[in-house]
């Protein structure tokens, strides 16, 4: 039988139409309506941040949260991230200047102070596969040079650093909601955030720049809509049980591929509540044996879909005018060595034992 490296995670069919049948009556299906309002209002409390505002994707909550920032000149990124960080600095007008990672695949805060110029106004950090920067360290940097600190949370749904919700570090945080994440709304995103005197501007750059019958600036809309949010109103329910499990399929990874020479594993920190959204193994060749696409095609064989997650690195990005991938080299070597695989809840307990047993053949 074929795995895939997600799947969607999906409330029962009944429960979904029971939660969007009301919408046939009151015909309210997008601009902020009820069940937007009440998901907004149940993500607060469960990630505990004290301002959240829902988009229609994730993409373009970041973008939203830069033109909000009024963010200008350069921002200090990482390479090793999907391509939408990097197309959203571009787009707001800034620029993206790349360093390079630590092991554990997050931005190398010892190396962000030598990248600041005078043209710096922000870091924009990303927490990758759901292992969280040392979010300390960049608030220590920032405050020392006066910049806007931005995390790409996309795949921190629910994580927790210290019993506090991830999304309350930096000036402002974005989620992705999109249908292969933790936590979904079909598609979807949202930006948290602590000041509330940032609401009024990142609800402007939402909805076209209107300001009541002003318009304040050049917006773009957003907006989540009414059976979006209902999706999420109904995976929500239940995201405590589809973490448990993907708890379960992922220290049988541990379990199953720890100690095994040529394979680096990424292992769980203490101090954090946790959400396994991906299973990532960096592989090295010579001690291994195998290449990470020797391993993808033996696995494709049986039907098994990992992903080169995140391959080419988004510096690769052929608009730049010249090979920006060279500034960081730890960054372009894990992204040729590493692979994500099959991680979901309810991944089977066999199907974990074959993926494995594939590898370590």
């Amino acid at each position: 039988m074929a795995i895939n490296v997600t799947r969607s995670s999906m409330p029962s069919y009944e429960e979904y139409c029971e939660e969007i049948k009301d919408l046939w009556e009151s015909r309210w299906l997008t601009n902020m309506g009820a069940k937007h309002n009440e998901l907004k209002a149940q993500l607060c409390e469960y990630l505990k941040v004290p301002c959240t505002e829902l988009f229609v994707n994730g993409h373009l909550a970041l973008y939203c949260a830069l033109k909000a920032l009024k963010l200008e000149g350069e921002i200090i990124t990482t390479p090793f991230t999907f391509a939408s960080t990097t197309n959203a600095i571009v787009q707001a007008g800034c620029t993206p200047v790349y360093c390079d990672v630590a092991e554990d695949y997050t931005i190398d805060v010892s190396k962000i102070e030598d990248l600041i110029t005078d043209k710096t106004s922000a870091i924009l950090a990303v927490h990758v596969y759901g292992n969280i920067c040392d979010v300390e360290a960049i608030d220590k940097i920032a405050k020392k040079h006066g910049l806007k600190v931005i995390y790409d949370a996309a795949h921190a749904f629910g994580v927790e650093y210290k019993g506090r919700g991830i999304c309350t570090y930096g000036d402002v945080s974005m989620l992705s909601f999109h249908a292969t994440k933790v936590f979904h709304t079909i598609e979807g995103g949202a930006l948290c955030y602590n000041d509330e005197s940032l609401t009024p501007e990142i609800v402007k750059q939402r909805g076209f720049g209107l300001n009541g019958e002003d318009i304040d600036c050049f917006g773009t809309n957003g907006k989540m809509n009414e059976f979006q949010a209902a999706m999420g109103l109904c995976n929500l329910r239940h995201i405590d049980g589809e973490i448990e499990s993907r708890g379960e399929a992922y220290r049988l990874y541990d379990k199953l591929l720890s100690g095994v020479e040529g394979l680096k594993l990424l292992p769980l920190r203490e101090g954090i509540k946790q959400n396994f959204a991906y299973y990532p193994v960096l592989f090295d060749e010579a001690v291994f044996g195998k290449s990470r696409d020797e391993v993808v095609a033996a696995l494709a064989q049986e039907s098994i879909v990992a992903r080169k997650y995140f391959y080419p690195l988004v510096s690769a990005n052929k608009e730049f005018d010249r090979d920006m991938t060279l500034s960081t080299p730890i960054a372009k070597d894990f992204s040729e060595r590493v692979l994500c695989l099959p991680m979901y809840a309810h991944l089977d307990r066999t199907d974990v034992e074959r993926i494995c047993n594939i590898i370590l053949k």
